[in-house]
């Protein structure tokens, strides 16, 4: 692989099949992304999904993804471990810890296949109860990452549980308690267990890095969006008072700053 070049990234977000929005606006999310990576001078490609991802590798520092569906088969993520090793360095946000799910007898919901991107990633998501409001607890506050965050913000997100797959080689970043009221019947039917929940029986990562040689991952679980369209794709639920157009972690100083910092991490590293 060629040099890897500094100051230019390569942007992923969309849906599958392709064309679908797959729950997610990712129109908005991946506009407020190039706003944010022009701020600080990095010129940027785009894509749906991981077709073309060898291409843009080896003219990229840093790579961005913002995905509900698509994720890289195992040739593309040797190519991304080659590209990682050298130098590059990966943002995956929200989404990007799920993939290729599995229908499961008798459940509505589907269960998520482990494939060689969680294992390069370095997390697995298993499931979310709905829209809440999130305390994040900043866990190293004089990362690079997490500089100017203070030791704790407040956001309305999906709260994720994710699996970390090598917690040995993981530096957290951000946790949240979610509260006793945080459970879902995916445990015990569509999971063994939760495997989400850290050693003390109550926290769970939201974000994370982990080096891969030269260059490395960083993983943030907060970020989702959707649009009165997508809205009113979904099954007419009763219950559910999330607004028609929701921004979440967008709307929160936090957030961006988290987003700041990530590109700086890894356009000019």
């Amino acid at each position: 692989m060629p040099e890897i070049k500094t100051g230019r990234a390569h942007l992923i977000a969309g849906g599958f099949p392709p064309g679908s929005s797959a729950g997610h606006d990712h129109d908005y999310a991946r506009l407020r992304l190039l706003q944010l990576l022009a701020e600080q001078d990095v010129p940027a490609s785009v894509a749906n999904d991981f077709a073309d991802v060898a291409n843009w590798l080896p003219v990229s520092r840093l790579l961005i993804t913002y995905v509900a569906g698509p994720y890289p088969d195992a040739a593309q993520c040797q190519a991304i471990e080659r590209w990682l090793e050298a130098g590059g360095r990966w943002l995956g946000l929200h989404g990007t810890s799920g993939g290729r799910a599995e229908r499961v007898d008798g459940m509505r919901q589907r269960r998520t296949v482990r494939t060689e991107h969680h294992a390069l990633l370095g997390s697995c998501f298993l499931t979310h109860p709905p829209i809440c409001g999130i305390r994040v607890e900043v866990s190293a506050a004089d990362h690079p990452l997490t500089r100017g965050l203070g030791r704790s913000f407040y956001v309305e997100d999906e709260p994720y549980f994710i699996e970390l797959q090598d917690p040995g080689s993981t530096q957290i970043l951000l946790t949240a308690d979610y509260g006793p009221g945080a459970t879902s019947p995916a445990f015990g039917t569509l999971y063994a267990s939760d495997t989400s929940l850290q050693s003390d029986g109550r926290t769970r990562v939201l974000g994370y890095t982990r080096s891969i040689g030269e260059g490395g991952v960083a993983y943030v679980a907060l970020g989702h969006c959707h649009n009165p369209g997508i809205r009113a794709a979904r099954a007419d639920d009763p219950g559910d008072a999330t607004p028609l157009t929701f921004r979440g972690s967008w709307e929160c100083d936090a957030f961006i700053t988290l987003l700041r910092n990530a590109i700086a991490w890894g356009s000019k590293a």
